[in-house]
């Protein structure tokens, strides 16, 4: 297992450093198009150009609803941030190593024109998005008692920062029952995983549940 996190790691390092640049280049000869064309009128007008979101979780484990909320966003920002939450209460299954490396591995898959990193967090959630400069904070709705949670949350964050938007990314139906916590339930008494998880979190799970 050890060995699966490191490799895990190594790989989604290479891969999101190749990509920044990549996508570096590709804005910075987008900005200089809008620059000589007089849409933009001094480089310091280039701060709006890179649209950062902010995707929340405690991914123990991740699943493939939150691949599927992943493989949309990226659609959608130029800059994704997967924030890991440390979030002790809900006394995890995996440490917190442990989850954003599983992130990171199965994440690399969507870093083609869009940046992604995975970054542990502790604290509110609002902080934490404008310490990495997030617009706009990503969730994944599975059904109407999502949308009630939810719709609180955002009354909340809006009292404390206005500036960041909430977007709201419906469940695929295939992954509108899956949860987290469903997940570790059904593994830990013997069920059959495959069809929510990807495999290499499936192998993980049982390793730990053995």
């Amino acid at each position: 297992m050890a060995a699966y996190f490191a490799r895990a790691g190594r790989a989604f390092s290479l891969a999101y450093s190749f990509r920044r640049l990549k996508h570096s280049a590709n804005t910075l000869i987008r900005n200089k198009v809008l620059l000589a064309a007089g849409v933009l009128t001094a480089p310091g007008d280039l701060s709006f150009m890179t649209r950062i979101a902010l995707y929340p979780g405690t991914f123990d484990p991740l699943t493939n609803g939150h691949l599927d909320i992943i493989g949309r966003a990226v659609k959608l920002v130029d800059h994704l941030i997967i924030g890991v939450a440390v979030n002790a209460a809900k006394q995890p299954l995996f440490s917190l190593d442990e989850r954003v490396a599983m992130v990171k591995a199965q994440a690399a898959q969507f870093a083609d024109e869009t940046v992604i990193e995975v970054r542990p967090f502790e604290g509110l959630l609002m902080h934490f998005a404008e310490q990495v400069g997030a617009q706009s904070i990503v969730r994944g709705l599975r059904a109407v008692s999502d949308f009630e949670y939810e719709f609180q949350m955002v009354a909340m964050n809006q009292q404390l920062n206005d500036d960041i938007e909430t977007v709201f990314l419906m469940a695929d139906p295939r992954h509108q029952a899956i949860s987290s916590r469903l997940v570790k339930e059904i593994a830990s008494l013997g069920g059959e995983v495959s069809a929510f998880v990807p495999p290499a979190i499936e192998t993980l799970l049982k390793e730990r549940l053995a």
